[in-house]
C-alpha cells in the first residue's frame, strides 16, 4: 500500500461534506441480534456479549490474507483515540474523540450522518476518549465526557433523549460506552477520584426513554454489606471503584459481568485504611433487571499500587463449566466460575514482582518491601501502565486460546498524601520514572497466545508496544497493531506473521471484522493519545518515532 493512497484517502475523508441524511433499510436491533449477531455484524463492543473479540467470517484466510488491500479510510477527530466501530446492516457507527459520532457506509466510507456533542463550557470534552458506543432498537447510545447518556436515532443521528447521570463538575465522566441487555443500557462511571459522598457506580437506563432504572454503588458504603472493609472511613473519603471498561453478558444466566478499578488514593497509607476496600479491584456479577450484586470476587484486596483489574471479562465454557476469564495490569489470567464466582485458577505471565497468588484459593499476599510508604521511593514491576491494559485480548475457539497485547515496563515512584476535604483526594502520586523490565531485553512489546489452561502457545517480542486490542477471525487469524505504525495478522495456531502494512501513526483502538454483500472487511483504527503505552516509548525507545499531534483515522481493508 503506497503512502500516496493513504494520504489521498485521508484527504478525501476529511473533506467529505458533513450532511445529515436518513439511512434507509436499517433494522431495529433486537435482543436476539445482540445475543447471536449475524456473522457479518459487529453489534457489541467485542462483537458478542461473551466478549470474545472474535469474528466467524472466514473469507480472509491464512492463505490469502497477504492480498489484503486498502478499500477506504476515514479521518477522525483530534484527541485520544481508542475507538471501537460498530457495524449493522451495512452501516458503520464510529465514535471519535470528543464525543463525535459518524455513520458511514461500511462498504464505501461514504458519510451518512454526523453528531457532535456540545459541552457546557466548550472544552470539558474536547479530545476526550470514546472507547465504544452501543446500539439497540433504533438508537445508538453515546456516553459522554460530561457524564451524560445520549440516545441518537440510528437512521438520522438526531438526539432522541439526553440524560445527566452525574455531575461533571465533580470530575465524573465516561471514557467507555455502555452495554445493552434486555432493553437496558448499562454503563459504568469513571472519574471517581475526588472526595464526594456520591461514590462511583454502575447504572441501567431504559433504552426507549432514558429513565434510570437502577444504580449500584461500586464502593461499599458505611453500614452496608462490605462497608467495614474500608475501616471507619466516612463515605466522603471512599473514592475510586471506577468502571471504565464495558462489561459482558450471559443471556442464559441473565448476569452482567463488570470489572471494577482500584481504590483511590492508590496506596493504602494515603487512603487511611489497609482494609480490603470492597468492591474495588473486583469482578461483579450483576442482575441486569435490578442491579443486585449476585456475587463478587475481589482479585486484589487492599490493592495499593494502581494495579487495575477493570478490563474485559471473557465468557468461555470449559468442559461444560461456565467460566469467566480476565487479566489485569499484573498479567495474571484469572479463571472463575461465572455462576458462583468460585475461584478456579490464576496463571501469572511471570513479569510482576509485587505479590503471590495462592493456587488453591486465589488469595493474594504482598511480597516483602512491595507495600508503598508515603514519600519513600519504591520500585516495582509492572509500571502503572500494566503488563496488560485496556488493549483487550481476544479469544479463538479454534485454539481455545487468548491473544494478549503486553507491555514490559517497571517503575520507580513516590506516593504522596492527599487533602482530606470535600473535592480533595486524587491518586496520591508524587513522581514516576518508567524503566525497562529486567526480562525484556530492551523490548517494550510482547504479543502472547495463551491457552485457557495457562499454557503459552507462542509469543512475539518487539521494541515498541503492541498498542491495539486483538481481533481473532474464523479464517485462523489474529490481528493486532503496534506503536510503530504496523498492522499485523498472525496465524492463531503457529504465530507466523502472514500480513503486515504500515499506517500513518500508531495502530490503537479496537480492530473489527465485518461483512457487507458477501464481502469481508477488516477495519483498523489508528491514532495518538491513549495514555502511557503511547508516551513511554518516547523516552524508552527514543530511536522510534511516530506523529504525536494528529493522524486519528480508521482504515478498512479487504481482498481484491
Amino acid at each position: 500500500m503506497s503512502c500516496r493512497i493513504v494520504a489521498l484517502a485521508l484527504f478525501v475523508s476529511g473533506l467529505s461534506e458533513l450532511v445529515t441524511a436518513q439511512v434507509a433499510d436499517v433494522r431495529p436491533v433486537t435482543d436476539a441480534m445482540l445475543s447471536a449477531p449475524a456473522p457479518g455484524e459487529w453489534l457489541n463492543w467485542r462483537r458478542t456479549p461473551d466478549g470474545w473479540g472474535y469474528s466467524p467470517l472466514d473469507q480472509i484466510t491464512r492463505g490469502n490474507v497477504g492480498q489484503l488491500r486498502l478499500v477506504w479510510a476515514w479521518a477522525m477527530e483530534a484527541g485520544s483515540q481508542q475507538t471501537t466501530p460498530l457495524v449493522h446492516d451495512g452501516v458503520m457507527y464510529l465514535a471519535s474523540p470528543g464525543n463525535v459520532v459518524h455513520a458511514l457506509d461500511a462498504a464505501t466510507g461514504e458519510l451518512l450522518w454526523e453528531h457532535r456533542r456540545e459541552f457546557p463550557d466548550g472544552v470539558v470534552g474536547q479530545g476526550r476518549t470514546n472507547r465504544n458506543i452501543s446500539i439497540y432498537g433504533d438508537k445508538v447510545f453515546l456516553n459522554t465526557a460530561d457524564a451524560h447518556l445520549v440516545a441518537l436515532d440510528a437512521r438520522s443521528g438526531e438526539v432522541a433523549w439526553d440524560v445527566e447521570v452525574a455531575e461533571w463538575g465533580k470530575g465524573f465522566r465516561y471514557s467507555s460506552g455502555s452495554f445493552v441487555a434486555r432493553g437496558k443500557v448499562i454503563s459504568g462511571m469513571s472519574g471517581c477520584s475526588r472526595y464526594y459522598d456520591d461514590g462511583c457506580f454502575i447504572t441501567a437506563h431504559d433504552a426507549q426513554t432514558g429513565r434510570e432504572l437502577w444504580r449500584t454503588s461500586t464502593i461499599a458504603r458505611p453500614g452496608e454489606p462490605g462497608g467495614d472493609t474500608w475501616g471507619d472511613l466516612p463515605m466522603m473519603f471512599r473514592s475510586g471503584g471506577d468502571t471504565w471498561i464495558a462489561g459482558s453478558y450471559d443471556p442464559e444466566l441473565n448476569l452482567i459481568y463488570w470489572g471494577v478499578a482500584q481504590a483511590k488514593p492508590w496506596t493504602r497509607e494515603s487512603r487511611g485504611t489497609d482494609g480490603d476496600a470492597l468492591y474495588t479491584s473486583s469482578t461483579l456479577a450483576l442482575d441486569p433487571n435490578t442491579g443486585e450484586i449476585r456475587w463478587y470476587f475481589q482479585h486484589l484486596p487492599a490493592e495499593t499500587q494502581d494495579m487495575d483489574e477493570v478490563f474485559e471479562r471473557i465468557l468461555v465454557d470449559v468442559d461444560g463449566r461456565k467460566s469467566v476469564f480476565t487479566m489485569g495490569k499484573l498479567g495474571i489470567l484469572w479463571h472463575l466460575d461465572r455462576e458462583t464466582g468460585q475461584f478456579i485458577r490464576a496463571t501469572d505471565l511471570g513479569y510482576q514482582d509485587i505479590l503471590d497468588v495462592d493456587p488453591a484459593t486465589g488469595k493474594t499476599t504482598y511480597r516483602p518491601g512491595k507495600i508503598p510508604q508515603v514519600n519513600v521511593e519504591i520500585e516495582f514491576c509492572p509500571s502503572f501502565s500494566g503488563i496488560k491494559s485496556w488493549r483487550a485480548m481476544a479469544y479463538s475457539p479454534e485454539t481455545e486460546a487468548f491473544y494478549i497485547p503486553v507491555e514490559l515496563t517497571c517503575q520507580k515512584t513516590i506516593f504522596t498524601e492527599v487533602e482530606l476535604r470535600e473535592g480533595g483526594g486524587g491518586a496520591g502520586l508524587g513522581r514516576r520514572e518508567n524503566i525497562h523490565h529486567p526480562a525484556s531485553d530492551g523490548n517494550l512489546g510482547e504479543f502472547v497466545a495463551m491457552h485457557r489452561t495457562g499454557e503459552i502457545l507462542w509469543k512475539h517480542r518487539q521494541r515498541t508496544p503492541f498498542n491495539s486490542a486483538a481481533l481473532t477471525t474464523g479464517g485462523g487469524l489474529v490481528f493486532v497493531g503496534d506503536w510503530d505504525r504496523f498492522a499485523n495478522a498472525y496465524d492463531v495456531a503457529t504465530g507466523d506473521l502472514l500480513w503486515q502494512t504500515r499506517l500513518p501513526t500508531s495502530v490503537q483502538g479496537f480492530p473489527i471484522s465485518y461483512g457487507v454483500d458477501g464481502k469481508q472487511y477488516v477495519a483498523i483504527p489508528v491514532g495518538v493519545g491513549a495514555l502511557s503505552w503511547s508516551t513511554i516509548p518516547l523516552s524508552l525507545t527514543p530511536e522510534k518515532h511516530r506523529p504525536n499531534s494528529s493522524g486519528n483515522a480508521v482504515f478498512v481493508f479487504a481482498l481484491p
